[in-house]
């Protein structure tokens, strides 16, 4: 048994390195076998450890909601008589699967059914009683439709006897495989390239399309992925002035070859529900369409919008850096066989982070050298202006943090002005407290990143 399940195990870890997609899907039909072992209570009189065979088929109501008709075999054996009797159980279960869509499905599971014991004539002759279950286990999928499966069940056997006052405590563990076939899959997995751009070629010169996130391309077309560094604050899905140049380089891309189409995906991290966060995720999707549509006249027909919540992390969401690449945009556009290359845009804009020490607005000397680096550009495009944010951890109070952050911004204004001799009228400082951490501040690191200013240039580059 326990070379059956260390070849599973390694079987399930080499799938899972090389996996694209996976998970639940709504529709779909499984068929799982599985052996394991089931411990009988010592006061049914049987040896307390053997082995099962059984199998379960199931269908996905939802991505989360499944359920499962189990029917199960044990050989087992009295210890009075040392005679083997056969017994067949079978029950109905419910099961909700967590995290539907990742390459690892935790889940919980419970149902009812019944015992079937078949005994000799000298002892008693068959037996059948009422059950009910409770436990939960995890599959882990090695392609779409395949996945590695260990489970556990609590089971109460309701001895006909006694049913009011007796029931025998049971408990079976096992693993096995689960094959779905049919349901809806999920769309592909974005590839993530670090490229600033994509670059299409002509189609006698051009690589084997990469994988895409439909199901099928479109006809003529390929399929490339752009991986916006656009990166939200905790629980928001306002896009920071930041990060509107990055908008821009899609913008000016669909502008540029208007047979293309564009979609956006969204994603989180893990702080948070399943439900808020696919939510949230969609309303981040939805922020860049609406921008693409508003600031560039992309035509609303050409964009799609699609929220993941934190079902594709693509860092560790151990840690707070993990987290933040974690909320984030992808945009994956259907690109003609013409469009024979892309020009990355001009920069539009900068920006500033500077640390404060906690409930300080003083500006370290250290930062002197960055902040010079905004006074430079300043004078280098006359016409360009400049909004200085601060931003506070969440120590203290509302109103404080507000005035603090305020102070802050203020401060780095009159740095510009007084040491650098930019014109106060193109600068304005805005306080925002703790209103827009890009960290937890659970820890002091978290709380340090928190503490910071923001210098947002709106960039006129001719």
């Amino acid at each position: 048994m326990k070379r059956i399940i260390s070849c599973m195990i390694v079987s399930a870890l080499l799938g899972l390195s090389g996996l694209a997609h996976a998970g639940e899907r709504a529709g779909a039909v499984s068929l799982s076998p599985f052996v394991g072992g089931y411990h009988f209570d010592e006061n049914q009189g049987l040896r307390e450890n053997r082995l099962v065979y059984g199998l379960r088929l199931g269908y996905d109501w939802t991505d989360s909601w499944e359920t499962e008709l189990v029917g199960d075999y044990v050989r087992a054996e009295t210890f009075a008589t040392k005679a083997d009797n056969s017994v067949w159980s079978f029950r109905l279960d419910m099961l909700y699967n967590f995290m539907p869509h990742a390459a690892i499905v935790p889940y919980l599971a419970g149902g009812v059914g019944g015992i079937h014991f078949e005994h000799t004539a000298a002892n008693g002759g068959d037996l059948s009683e009422p059950t009910v279950n409770a436990g939960g286990g995890v599959k882990f999928f090695m392609t779409d439709s395949i996945a590695l499966r260990f489970d556990g069940r609590y089971i109460l056997d309701f001895s006909n006897d006694n049913f009011r006052h007796e029931a025998y405590h049971n408990v079976e563990y096992s693993a096995g495989l689960t094959f779905l076939f049919g349901g809806k899959k999920p769309a592909t997995a974005a590839v993530h390239e670090e490229a600033p751009a994509p670059v299409a070629q002509a189609p006698e010169a051009a690589p084997a399309p990469l994988p895409v996130p439909a199901a099928e391309p479109t006809p003529g077309h390929y399929k490339y992925c752009v991986t916006l560094p656009i990166e939200f604050d905790i629980d928001q899905d306002v896009i920071r002035p930041e990060y509107h140049d990055q908008v821009a380089r899609v913008g000016n891309f669909m502008k540029k070859y208007p047979t293309t189409t564009a979609v956006i995906e969204g994603h989180t991290d893990n702080a948070g529900t399943y439900n808020h966060n696919m939510e949230l995720s969609q309303k981040r999707a939805d922020s860049v369409v609406n921008d693409l549509v508003q600031n560039y006249g992309i035509d609303r027909s050409r964009l799609a919008a699609k929220g993941y919540g934190f079902t594709r992390p693509v860092a560790d969401n151990a840690t707070d850096a993990g987290r933040q690449k974690n909320r984030r945009i992808e945009a994956i556009i259907d690109c003609a066989f013409d469009v024979q290359q892309v020009q990355p845009p001009e920069r539009l804009c900068m920006s500033l982070v500077l640390d404060f020490d906690s409930g300080k607005a003083d500006v370290k000397p250290q930062y002197r050298d960055e902040i010079a680096k905004v006074a430079d550009y300043l004078k280098q495009y006359p016409t360009t202006t400049a909004v200085i944010e601060g931003h506070t951890d969440n120590v203290g109070s509302p109103e404080n943090n507000m005035k603090l952050s305020q102070q802050r911004a203020e401060n780095v204004v009159s740095f510009l002005v007084d040491k650098f001799g930019i014109d106060r009228s193109r600068l304005s400082a805005k306080g925002y407290g703790s209103t827009r951490r890009i960290s937890y501040n659970n820890t002091p690191e978290g709380r340090q990143q928190n503490r910071r200013i923001s210098a947002v240039i709106d960039c006129v580059v001719k």
